[in-house]
């Protein structure tokens, strides 16, 4: 499958992140014209310039701006994005990474999440690496996203706050689940700001997998480490290891008797953008013959702390269970052919007995439904037909 591989051995920023996307092909006219429809233009400036980093080259974004607003709250930058229009891909991403920042200083504060407001990652420029890099990532359309540990570095930072030890509270918050090393840079390796990127983007992290690269992106810090202070993203196709496809997750179940249908909505939604595998609710009755509402949530062990804090932070409820299970997952691969209607994924999964079976990507199915003439369900038949005509020629 078409894969993002991270190697963030000398951390991660969000302008070191759209460097290095920028570095593997994205056009930074495409981001700056994307940008333009939060409302800021002519507000900011971005530019990519080729650097190098102890021999190293690659890119360095400068972004420049001119913002009237010292910080924003949460509930601005939420209007913001979700009333520029961007496909809902790039919103809901965009807004997870934003969430993830803002409930990490909600719990350091004890506060609201709306009572956040943010200072550095409010300001434009924080805006343009973080909605950005949901752009670029959008742009590269890739399937899967896998990474390494996570740099956090040593010693103390200044902030909004004052002097603060490396690494920030807020990163470390966000980074809870995720494999981190400690002490290999002095100094402030991986911000906030990076440390939400990587933690609403990335799907699995120490991948055991077989991955080819066939190119790579270096972003360019501004900050000089011992080391090279550059993020390296390779892209290429990723094979899941066939040697053992069990995994342990989590199930995460609460009882609810005391939400309205309507908070579920939002709360399923932080959830899948928090890192769920999935999100279900069932109707039960509980003790007093009380209607109520099972709510499960499926998690790798990356993302089960952040999600249970997020389940209980977010719901009525007062517990949980978290019940560990395996998973069994066939080993699978996303090709794109190209049909008479357009483009679409596939999906290709093996059995156990060596066969094969596929699935068209729904989400294309939709979108080629709006430009055609034909019904969702005459044109996933003929998409079917047409799609296992191309899978006998593979």
């Amino acid at each position: 499958m078409r894969t993002l591989y991270y190697q963030p051995t000398a951390g991660i920023a969000g302008d070191l992140h759209l460097a290095a996307l920028i570095d593997l092909g994205v056009p930074v006219d495409h981001i700056r014209s994307e940008l333009e429809k939060l409302g800021i233009k002519g507000q900011f400036s971005i530019e990519a310039r080729p650097a190098s980093k102890m021999g190293i080259s690659g890119t360095q974004v400068h972004v420049r701006y001119i913002d009237q607003t010292d910080h924003r709250h949460w509930s601005t930058i939420e209007k913001m994005i979700c009333g520029a229009g961007f496909p809902a891909s790039i919103t809901t991403r965009a807004l997870g990474i934003f969430r993830l920042i803002a409930e990490a200083e909600a719990r350091i504060h004890r506060m609201t999440v709306e009572e956040v407001h943010f200072h550095e990652v409010g300001a434009i420029d924080a805006l343009v690496d973080i909605v950005g890099s949901v752009i670029a990532l959008d742009w590269l359309n890739v399937d899967h996203l896998v990474s390494g540990p996570v740099e956090l570095g040593a010693g103390q930072v200044r902030c909004a706050h004052g002097l603060l030890p490396v690494p920030a509270p807020a990163t470390q918050e966000i980074l809870a689940g995720v494999p981190c090393t400690y002490g290999g840079v002095q100094g402030e390796a991986t911000t906030p700001t990076g440390a939400a990127i990587l933690k609403a983007s990335i799907v699995e992290f120490l991948p055991r997998g077989v991955f080819t690269p066939e190119r790579v992106g270096y972003g360019v810090g501004h900050k000089d480490f011992e080391i090279p202070n550059v993020l390296r993203i390779a892209i290429g196709e990723y094979q899941k290891s066939r040697v053992s496809t069990d995994q342990t997750h989590y199930k995460l179940e609460a009882n609810i008797d005391d939400m309205t249908p309507e908070a579920f909505e939002p709360l399923l939604e932080r959830l899948f953008a928090a890192g769920a595998s999935d999100v279900y609710h069932t109707p039960i009755v509980m003790k007093k013959s009380r209607a109520a509402t099972c709510l499960t949530v499926l998690s790798d062990a990356a993302h089960r702390q952040a999600l249970g804090d997020l389940l209980l932070n977010q719901s009525t409820t007062i517990g949980l269970r978290e019940v560990p299970f395996i998973k069994r997952v066939l080993p699978r691969e996303t090709r794109e052919v190209t049909t008479s209607f357009g483009p679409v994924r596939i999906k290709i999964v093996t059995q156990p007995d060596g066969r094969s079976r596929h699935k068209i990507e729904h989400d294309d199915v939709v979108r080629l439904a709006t430009t055609s003439n034909l019904d969702y369900r005459s044109l996933r038949a003929r998409l079917d037909r047409e799609v296992a005509d191309l899978i006998g020629e593979l």
